[in-house]
């Protein structure tokens, strides 16, 4: 249906209060009012999923640590959930003394008694209680008459009064009284104080002093008029009431018309000493007031608001994930652009701004003046609020690079430094003038995404960061003998074209170690010009985004550099990805060299070389003697090769060596149980194995199951005798991907021709149980001994 060109004949305007003596619209605010938060209550109520107890637990908590002194809780009647928080913080004493929590109930006897029940111990509460009283709500709703709808409060009042002093005798619990005429802006003026005269008066212990005042709050429940409106009624409540240094006015603006800000700072001036409302303006439909607005805007104006908001963005942080909604990032003081100059005017001003008054603050600090903020654009010091400068003077989408910067900040969390920008706004500018269209938001970041090969997939470039291992060492003086500079050794594994390689290389830090593998391993030879790096996300899951500027050896002649960007969660990790991020770019369709491992006599390549090849590519820790027995192994191969192994066959060999990760193994396991015998101290196997296809039932007795499955196969062996010489075990893989990888080193002892003979071999084997790990590397080494079986 379209909007209708009368819409008087559909919507009736708000009735103006004649007010003779105006006096609101002369004052100015210069004290902070009573703050309630209600977000716990009325924000709640009005999440598509209300907070857990958890999440309600944290924000009360943020709640006090903000300085507020009065927090609606809950609607305890309301549900067990309610009930529950508010037992909660009473019973876990997580309530501070000089902090009031107030609970909502309707003016119901048996959910008033419920609300009571609900904060009996507390120290000290505030009971509020409500009932509507303008013509819709008493005439539709409740079909009450005005008189009816006062003797409903009265009534109430009374019972409130008569159950808080029966709580206070047997608990200790100290109770303010508040009292809503709810939908006071739709109520007549003169019935708004005929029921809070009389809800007064049965109360009848409302006093001068603090704790003693009774409160009335006067909620815009629905938005129906202008700011000016709200604040005209509340003028004439306060100038009507009776006993008003015995009462605190409270108002609890919603936000229908948008202006929810405006009439509450309109209604403090024309009395009200309290403001109930949420953080950044949650609540039902368009939300209640924003309470962080209305204290801002005083700090703005040099009045303290008695809240502390000097880390706003860790608020925002608890504020979203509780209510599970994002803040607009327009939204004053909290939006995520709100201190963001787009324009190129608007960033020169206040560049110029900062300038002036970095001079003018000087001068105040020599004559002894205050030193006042007047930077254009910004009516508050971000940093005031804990936010830094850089949005301010770095983004500016008018300027080609900066508005290309913001979109990929925004869109892939990166924040380019400022010599990147200018490198990749050259890769736009051709798309642009190539095409000759605009150019959008998925072109930019997928741009990005080939240019400096990040993300993943098809973005990759020919090297690709697999793992890596960083280690410190000591550097020597060799005329001294005294430690110098720490030095970083590399040790990791590259995807180079699609095959696995390991590198290895030292420098002075982990950037420079990788360099030097690639020049030393892959004839790739680049030095770092510049490098940079900033956090992304927050919390447990932030990582960090590094950026590094390579350059060509040699004297600086030219201009040619080439940018890259890695994301990780460990630092060094993301500046080793910006490294080969910024090769992938400078190398090109270059042809690289394989690599090679030198093993022969009097060569830097040795024992510890060839476990960095396991440990990288299969990430198997070797002990110490199958480091040493494998090495040898190597050694006898390389010599058919003139002492030289490339690393893919030496981790071929090593597969092939100990039958690792390769096809089914001859003997295997097919079921085995291990039990606890005697005084726990012994363990009994029973199983069956398979050995070339026979099925071999076994069992056998020891002190663990490994001796015990020796044991058994022990038993079952056509010669000789078979013991562990060494085992070790560790785990590789994470989250439900972790197993067990265990290490036998098996020796078989047989006598031959009256002489005996001792052979030993190692059996690797890795398994989601540990101790089927180890009974399967005995069977793998067994197998490599070549042990027969006896069926």
């Amino acid at each position: 249906m379209p909007m209708l060109t009368d819409p008087s004949q559909k919507y009736k305007p708000y009735t103006p209060l004649q007010l003779e003596n105006r006096q609101w619209p002369s004052k100015i605010l210069s004290k902070s009012p009573i703050w309630l938060s209600t977000d716990l209550r009325d924000g709640n109520q009005a999440l598509a999923n209300p907070m857990t107890v958890e999440q309600k637990t944290i924000f009360f908590q943020t709640l006090v640590k903000c300085g507020y002194k009065e927090i609606e809780v809950a609607y305890p009647a309301a549900s067990d959930t309610d009930f529950g928080f508010v037992r909660l913080l009473i019973e876990r004493n997580l309530i501070p003394d000089d902090v009031w929590i107030q609970v909502l109930t309707p003016a119901r006897e048996d959910l008033i008694r419920r609300t009571i029940e609900s904060v009996s111990g507390c120290k000290k509460a505030i009971l509020h209680m409500y009932n509507a009283t303008c013509p819709t709500f008493r005439q539709v709703v409740f079909k009450n008459s005005e008189e009816e709808t006062v003797e409903l409060a009265v009534k109430h009042t009374k019972l409130v009064r008569q159950l808080t002093d029966e709580c206070t005798a047997k608990f200790g619990t100290q109770f303010r009284y508040e009292y809503s005429p709810e939908t006071f802006s739709q109520t007549e003026p003169d019935f708004a104080v005929q029921i809070c005269e009389a809800v007064k008066t049965a109360w009848g212990r409302a006093g001068p002093a603090h704790d003693d005042r009774i409160i009335f709050n006067l909620p815009a429940t629905v938005e129906i008029g202008p700011p000016n409106h709200y604040a005209d009624l509340v003028e004439h409540f306060c100038s009507k009431i009776s006993e008003r240094d015995h009462i605190f006015i409270s108002l609890h603006p919603h936000n229908d018309r948008g202006t929810g800000i405006a009439a509450a700072e309109l209604a403090q001036l024309a009395g009200a000493d309290r403001v109930e409302g949420c953080l950044f303006g949650n609540g039902e439909r368009t939300g209640n007031v924003d309470l962080v607005n209305l204290a801002l805007n005083l700090y703005t104006q040099g009045v303290h608001p008695q809240v502390d908001l000097s880390d706003l963005d860790a608020i925002i942080e608890i504020v979203t994930k509780c209510n599970d909604m994002p803040i607009h990032p327009r939204h004053p003081y909290a939006g995520e652009l709100v201190f963001t100059a787009f324009s190129g005017s608007h960033q020169d001003a206040i560049k110029k701004g900062f300038e002036a008054q970095a001079v003018r603050w000087k001068e105040a600090e020599v004559s002894g003046e205050k030193k006042t903020w007047d930077i254009p654009y910004l009516p508050i010091d971000p940093a005031d609020i804990g936010c830094s400068y850089e949005a301010v003077i770095r983004v500016n989408s008018q300027s080609g690079k900066g508005g290309i910067a913001y979109l990929i900040k925004q869109h892939l969390g990166l924040d380019m430094p400022r010599r990147m920008q200018i490198a990749f706004y050259s890769v736009i500018q051709a798309i642009a003038d190539r095409e000759a269209r605009e150019v959008t938001v998925e072109d930019i970041t997928s741009s990005f995404r080939k240019v400096y090969h990040y993300g993943g997939g098809s973005y990759q470039g020919r090297l690709v960061l697999k793992s890596f291992r960083l280690m410190s060492e000591p550097s020597v003086d060799p005329d001294t003998d005294e430690g110098g500079e720490e030095r970083r050794r590399f040790d990791g594994s590259i995807y180079v074209d699609g095959t696995l390689r390991i590198l290895r290389g030292e420098g002075n830090g982990p950037l420079s170690a990788l360099l030097n593998a690639l020049k030393s391993h892959l004839k790739i030879d680049y030095s770092i010009k510049d490098y940079t790096e900033h956090t992304l996300g927050e919390g447990q899951t932030a990582k960090a985004a590094s950026y590094v500027e390579l350059v060509p050896p040699g004297p600086r002649s030219t201009n040619e550099s080439w940018w890259g960007v890695g994301v990780d969660s460990d630092i060094a990790g993301s500046g080793l990805r910006a490294v080969l991020s910024a090769v992938n770019s400078a190398i090109g369709d270059r042809t690289l060299p394989e690599l090679k491992l030198s093993v022969g006599f009097d060569v830097s390549s040795g024992q510890s070389d060839i476990a960095s090849v396991i440990v990288n590519s299969l990430h198997l820790e070797l002990p110490r003697r199958l480091q040493s027995s494998f090495f040898e192994v190597v050694q006898r191969t390389a010599e058919t090769s003139g002492g030289e192994i490339t690393y893919t066959n030496a981790v071929e060999l090593f597969r092939e060596t100990y039958k690792y990760g390769g096809p089914i193994r001859r003997y295997s396991i097919q079921a085995f149980k291990v039990d606890t015998i005697g005084d726990g101290t012994r363990k009994a196997f029973s199983g069956v194995i398979d050995v070339e296809g026979k099925q071999i039932p076994i069992s056998g007795e020891g002190n663990g199951p490994l001796s015990a499955f020796l044991s058994a196969i022990h038993s079952r062996i056509e010669s000789g005798t078979l013991s562990i010489r060494e085992y070790s075990e560790h785990a590789i893989g994470e989250g439900t991907e972790v197993k067990a990888v265990s290490y036998v080193e098996l020796s078989h002892e047989v006598e031959v021709d009256r002489k005996t003979k001792k052979v030993s071999t190692w059996g690797i084997a890795a398994d989601t149980d540990i101790t089927g790990s180890g009974l399967m590397a005995v069977l793998a080494a067994a197998e490599n001994l070549g042990i027969t079986f006896k069926a």
